[in-house]
């Protein structure tokens, strides 16, 4: 049974296999549609239960690691999971949840490491846990499990494919 969340702020399930955002209007449609592509069985939604209509979202990049020079990155870096903590208290029952990114292979990262990205590619797929660099694909799969999730409120969640497991 698949998850659809809807722009009124709903989530619906349905025969079909996993998760399908929709606006309200079209989402009978567009489920039909994919079930019958699928070759499962089309039917309208069976399940709807009330969700917030807002999730959000603080993200941060940032070393927790200190230097000199960076003692205003640091105490900024520090102090965001104590600010998502106390912000979901305080805008309950919206939803917020620190996604913490170490590096994330992407073209701004290239941009700033210019010649340097391939070797840094390298020391990550050797040292890290994983094995792999982290991708945006993986950032966005937490952030779409969040969303889904309404049961997280108030979390860090480290992805850096366990460098920080490495770090002294």
């Amino acid at each position: 049974m698949g998850a659809h969340i809807l722009a009124g702020g709903e989530l619906r399930a349905c025969r079909r296999r996993g998760p399908c955002f929709c606006p309200a209007q079209t989402c009978e449609r567009q489920c039909a549609e994919r079930c019958e592509t699928a070759g499962d069985e089309a039917g309208p939604a069976q399940e709807t239960a009330a969700v917030e209509t807002a999730v959000r979202l603080v993200l941060r990049s940032g070393s927790k690691r200190t230097a000199a020079g960076l003692a205003f990155i640091a105490a900024l870096t520090a102090a965001l999971p104590a600010l998502t903590k106390s912000l979901a208290l305080e805008v309950a029952p919206v939803r917020v949840n620190l996604i913490a990114a170490g590096f994330v292979d992407t073209p701004l990262s290239a941009s700033l490491l210019r010649d340097e990205i391939d070797e840094r590619r390298q020391q990550l797929r050797t040292t890290l846990p994983i094995g792999r660099v982290v991708g945006p694909a993986d950032i966005a799969a937490l952030a779409v499990h969040l969303m889904t999730n309404t049961a997280v409120t108030g979390a860090t969640f480290d992805i850096d494919g366990g460098q920080q497991l490495l770090e002294g």
